[in-house]
């Protein structure tokens, strides 16, 4: 090969390396398609000016549809952007006070230039409770349960200016669930928010506004996959694993302790050993190595219906899944006829193509998927309607299109693997070469003779 052909121009360059990091990007990115709107708003209200600052209410709106903060919930951090301090908090509280050696008489709630804040846990005293308080940071998702998607608290802050020219919006907001995951963007201001009193014939509204928006990425939250999927069937002996290695490979020489057998005699002393309060995952030795498998199983076959069972595992031995929720991709969604003990809202992403549906715990009977062991799992069966325009078995048609749960894309099989019909016309083959075979033999015993 000519030497000179290999020079590339920087243009070409350029363009090899955006395509090649279109393919190794993955894409479970900030944007997403069945909730291209979602994200975390949050509003920083400010309520009142005092001598030296003013009175704020920080409140955040989960508007994302089905993704939620379980425990141990949320931390939002920040930046102050001149010398602020933080005098006083109502429903929330600062991590760490840091140095308020240079205060006399009064000394502040919090003096650090990056405070980390955090809700209260339920049961605090009510005059340390604001509204949509003290949930020890569950944020529920809008559509699973609208009623606890908000999370407030009350901030007195101090050297901080006392009008709206000389007040500075707060900078680098983060937001941590408890790991990274979310991206949230500039302070921005918007017009003043409105209250309304409680008996409706009053209207007020802040001093000033700032709106705050964080956005999740999957890539950011874990590097590696958080749960898979498997599938079955009545009409196929054939159990579908997840894909060998879909959250990560057993490496007990490199990284030991990375999984558990679930009879080590040691499993007790591993669960509460290091890491036991870090939130890293301790899973049971499995090909896949995924904290949480969906298991699809195409159940029964009846003239107008078919029946699905799906069973949700956790082989998380250090998690409890609060408020969990399964996303399935499927085109009878569109003809759903009954779950049974899961709660359903469907989700229209596509206009009116009604294809992903939402599922989720009842609530104190099926909401908490237990840790790893024999209560560590959950699950339900769905009856749907046939279509006679487009139901059927073949091609792996029965099995669904993607799996979220929790928000996380699940690794699905390889399409080639998913449990098959049985291939009548291939039985059909054997038969007829069967047939000719026996009728060879005879005709050529025939001719012996």
């Amino acid at each position: 090969m000519n030497r000179s052909s290999l020079n590339l121009s920087p243009f070409a360059c350029s363009i090899g390396l955006f395509f090649a990091l279109l393919v190794l990007i993955p894409s479970s990115e900030a944007y997403d398609p069945l909730d291209p709107t979602g994200n975390i708003t949050i509003k920083w209200d400010i309520m009142q000016w005092t001598a030296d600052g003013y009175v704020g209410v920080v409140t955040m709106y989960n508007y994302q549809k089905y993704r939620h903060i379980q425990s141990p919930g949320w931390t939002l951090g920040w930046t102050w952007s001149k010398k602020e301090v933080i005098w006083s908090m109502v429903g929330g509280q600062a991590t760490e006070q840091g140095d308020c050696s240079k205060f006399k008489g009064n000394i502040p709630h919090c003096c650090k230039r990056d405070p980390s804040i955090v809700d209260l846990l339920p049961g605090t005293p009510y005059n340390m409770q604001i509204a949509n308080c003290c949930k020890g940071g569950v944020l529920s998702s809008w559509l699973q349960d609208p009623a606890n998607a908000v999370a407030s608290f009350q901030v007195s802050v101090g050297q901080s200016g006392t009008t709206n020219k000389t007040v500075k919006a707060p900078k680098n907001v983060t937001l941590k669930t408890p790991g990274p995951g979310y991206t949230c963007g500039a302070a921005k201001k918007v017009p003043s928010s409105i209250f309304i009193s409680q008996d409706g014939r009053r209207i007020t509204q802040s001093l000033l506004t700032w709106n705050i928006t964080c956005t999740y990425s999957q890539f950011l939250a874990q590097r590696t996959p958080t749960c898979c999927v498997s599938m079955s069937s009545f009409y196929n002996d054939t159990i579908v694993n997840c894909p060998t290695c879909s959250c990560g490979c057993q490496n007990n020489i490199t990284k030991p302790g990375s999984c558990v057998e679930a009879k080590s005699p040691y499993l007790q002393q591993s669960i509460n050993g290091p890491g036991k309060n870090s939130y890293t995952p301790l899973v049971q030795c499995t090909s896949h190595m995924c904290p949480i498998r969906v298991h699809w199983h195409v159940k029964l076959n009846y003239k107008e219906y078919w029946r699905v069972k799906v069973a949700v595992t956790n082989f998380n031995y250090r998690m409890n899944y609060s408020q969990w929720n399964l996303v399935i991709q499927h085109p009878n969604f569109n003809n759903l006829t009954t779950i049974f003990s899961f709660n359903y809202a469907s989700l229209v992403p596509y206009g009116s193509i009604n294809d992903t549906a939402m599922l989720w715990g009842v609530k104190y009977y099926n909401d908490l998927l237990m840790a790893a062991g024999p209560d560590g799992n959950v699950q339900s069966e769905i009856l749907f309607r046939k279509d006679p325009d487009t139901f059927t078995f073949s091609k792996g048609w029965a099995y669904p299109r993607k799996i979220y749960f929790n928000g996380d894309n699940c690794v699905m099989p390889p399409p080639d693997q998913y449990p098959m019909l049985p291939n009548s016309s291939r039985r059909l083959a054997h038969q007829v070469i069967n047939t000719i075979f026996v009728a060879c033999l005879s005709l050529a015993s025939v001719l012996i003779l």
